[in-house]
């Protein structure tokens, strides 16, 4: 019913926002239209309208992640990394590169390294809502640059565009929303003023984040990293967590205890999003292969479970569960090495090495138990 309702609450909030941007620029259209006389101006004009919405859009998604990084700056935090789309600069050492990484559900994220614990605590509010309230401050200056040129055809709908799509991104992501694939930036930050649990699971998976971007492989990280309080799993910061020490076991190689555990997270009622139950039962099918249990990795390979893999195809746990689809459920090694291939060429450009250095393990682990079949 949870599951349920979550969706309709995302169709429900996707339609508000495609019919409000789609309104304005039918507002614009109708008041600023009739102004240009040339049919052939008016289609060009209408034109860079919509290619406004589009700029604007990822402007604004630039704005939101801006704001999390000075808020976060702000109050403490040191710089891990910036994405916008699939793009990403990352910290690694004392310099920036530039790298690739798509999630699924996300435009961007800015992920930064916790400050140090103040009685226990650490500050999360303006890191958290830094985001919205720096799309509300670029809303309030494109409407200041509506309000000076409204008189013109070409600016004022433009800066209007830009004010409403300032104002859109800061309600949709600033008032907390438990829905898709991720928690909005308002839930989190609720989530975290109401459980001490869930802002000490947020802080962990800072410190987590941070070691990967520094090449440290989550089997090497420190054990109270990864303390899971299993009373608060109704929280979305405390369930994350226990999906990063899922993550743990698989790059440990302790496959049985991993399988037990994500089985448990992804059949019980709680707070882990959609994104890591996706991710999780990806590992569960990686597993059940390994078992050399084909059926339930097919029962677990549902048409739900397919959509989320392809949404998320070059995401290097996903290939490499494709790969062993191919190769140990299919037995169909050409198409397995179309997977490592990919693999190969996704690693090259992939944020975390730490990560592709235990992907690689767990491919190579597939083909020798394949030779050994």
């Amino acid at each position: 019913m949870t599951k349920k309702k979550n969706v309709s609450i995302k169709a429900i909030l996707s339609f508000a926002v495609m019919y409000a941007v789609g309104g304005a620029v039918g507002f614009l259209l109708g008041t600023y239209v009739d102004h240009i006389d040339s049919p052939g101006l008016a289609f060009v004009w209408s034109l860079v309208m919509l290619l406004g919405v589009a700029l604007f859009t990822l402007v604004q998604m630039a704005i939101h992640e801006a704001g999390h990084l000075l808020g976060g700056l702000a109050t403490g935090y040191r710089f891990s990394s910036y994405r916008i789309g699939s793009l990403m600069l990352l910290r690694e050492g004392d310099r920036l590169v530039l790298r690739r990484l798509s999630i699924a559900g996300t435009g961007g994220q800015c992920l930064m390294a916790p400050p140090p614990l103040v009685d226990g605590k650490i500050p999360y509010v303006l890191y958290n809502l830094g985001g919205s309230l720096a799309n509300l401050a670029a809303a309030l200056i494109f409407g200041i640059i509506w309000f000076a040129a409204r008189g013109h055809v070409w600016l004022a709908p433009l800066a209007m565009l830009g004010c409403l799509l300032g104002l859109i991104f800061a309600l949709f992501n600033g008032i907390p929303l438990h829905a898709g694939p991720v928690d909005n930036d308002g839930y989190n930050a609720l989530s975290l003023g109401q459980h001490p649990a869930a802002l000490r699971a947020f802080r962990a998976q800072m410190q987590i984040n941070a070691a990967l971007a520094g090449g440290t492989r989550l089997r090497d990280m420190p054990d109270e990293w990864f303390a899971v309080e299993e009373d608060a799993l109704h929280n979305a910061m405390t369930a994350a967590l226990a999906v990063f020490a899922c993550n743990r076991l698989m790059d440990a190689h302790k496959f049985a205890e991993a399988d037990a555990r994500m089985a448990d997270l992804t059949r019980t009622d709680n707070a882990v999003t959609g994104l890591h139950r996706g991710l999780l039962t990806c590992d569960r099918i990686w597993c059940a292969l390994m078992a050399g249990d084909r059926d339930r990795a097919a029962s677990l390979d549902t048409a739900e479970q397919r959509k989320f893999m392809r949404s998320m195809k070059d995401f290097p746990g996903v290939l490499r569960t494709a790969h062993a689809q191919a190769l140990l459920g299919e037995g169909d090694a050409a198409r397995a090495d179309q997977h490592e291939a990919r693999f190969a060429q996704i690693a090259r450009c992939y944020p975390y090495p730490a990560d592709i250095a235990s992907e690689h393990e767990l491919i190579d682990l597939a083909k020798q138990h394949a030779n050994f079949c």
